[in-house]
């Protein structure tokens, strides 16, 4: 069982390295010079004349939206002894996000469809196309953004998995979790906040700090430590404790 633990720590932290590669690339190499999120006519226009990146960007974003399953699965086969239920859930909230990433990216590839002017919206006007391409891409924000209120859910939960019974470093788990509360605050912040702008900084800089430094412990744990035999996990308890099994 050691060794299948193992093998899934090493899955779960390589394929999370794979998707900050992706995300770098995606969203600040790609999206970040070509999406410019007040002009909708200047976004269809960079789309249209680089539609190749867009395209390697949208394939990005699916890539993610996989590894996402992926991970959701390698992490519940690494701590499902630590608490079966919680892992459980852990892995059901991610594979729910990757499937709303999933529908965002299909706005995106619309999108790209839209700017380069292909069939079927060739007959469309100028204004048109541009008009549809910005809510394309609105369309995309406002799906990932609910998406990633999942996304806070399931770090929420792993990391109170990660801190119980001694599975990982107790900062760790503290700090994956924190990221998910982040994560949702955030979320429900930019549904539910008229004047969101005003805090939008802070709250940027608050769950990309976090994340990013939880999210990359996770991934070097679980390639470096997670699931070898000299990782303590205090027995399970199924039915009765074990001190009144052993009375």
């Amino acid at each position: 069982m050691n060794g299948a633990r193992r093998r899934a720590a090493i899955v779960a932290g390589v394929a999370y390295l794979a998707m900050f590669v992706l995300a770098i690339v995606a969203n600040f190499v790609v999206m970040e010079g070509l999406i410019d999120p007040v002009d909708p006519a200047q976004s269809a226009q960079a789309i249209a004349a680089d539609h190749g990146a867009f395209r390697l960007a949208t394939v990005a974003f699916l890539a993610i939206a996989a590894l996402d399953v992926v991970i959701a699965w390698a992490l519940h086969v690494v701590l499902v002894e630590v608490h079966a239920a919680a892992s459980r859930l852990a892995a059901w909230l991610r594979v729910a996000y990757g499937a709303v990433l999933t529908v965002a990216v299909g706005f995106l590839h619309v999108g790209g469809m839209v700017a380069a002017g292909g069939e079927p919206f060739g007959g469309l006007s100028t204004d048109d196309r541009h008009g549809l391409v910005g809510l394309s891409l609105a369309a995309f924000d406002a799906i990932w953004l609910v998406g990633l209120a999942l996304f806070g859910l399931h770090l929420l939960v792993l990391g109170a998995v990660l801190a119980s019974r001694r599975a990982a470093p107790r900062a760790l788990g503290a700090l994956v979790a924190v990221a998910g509360a982040l994560y949702l605050a955030d979320t429900l912040a930019q549904l539910g906040l008229a004047d969101y702008e005003a805090i939008a900084p802070a709250m940027l800089v608050a769950v990309a700090a976090a994340s990013m430094v939880a999210e990359l412990w996770l991934a070097i744990w679980l390639v470096t430590v997670a699931g070898r035999t000299n990782v303590h996990l205090d027995p399970p308890q199924v039915g009765i404790p074990l001190a009144q099994a052993r009375g």
